[in-house]
């Protein structure tokens, strides 16, 4: 009897816990994206190398192929 209530004591230690961290103040939020069609890739992207390339030309950090037209689009943070 005596170690059924420890168990259950430290479960609901656990569980107190676990619901504490689901409700703290400290939310972690993601930075948005901005994403912009190339001005300079030319041709079907197929490799996000050669697109990551030609936007680091236009001024932006990455890029990433998109769509079934394989169009090259330039990503960057959102300013808000």
């Amino acid at each position: 009897m005596r170690c059924n209530m420890r168990l259950l004591s430290s479960l609901l230690v656990l569980v107190l816990l676990l619901l504490a961290t689901e409700m703290g103040p400290i939310r972690v939020v993601e930075a948005r994206t901005c994403e912009s069609a190339s001005q300079r890739f030319k041709g079907p992207c197929v490799r996000p190398s050669n697109c990551a390339s030609v936007c680091n030309t236009e001024g932006f950090p990455t890029g990433k192929c998109r769509g079934l037209r394989r169009r090259c689009f330039c990503v960057k943070r959102c300013h808000e």
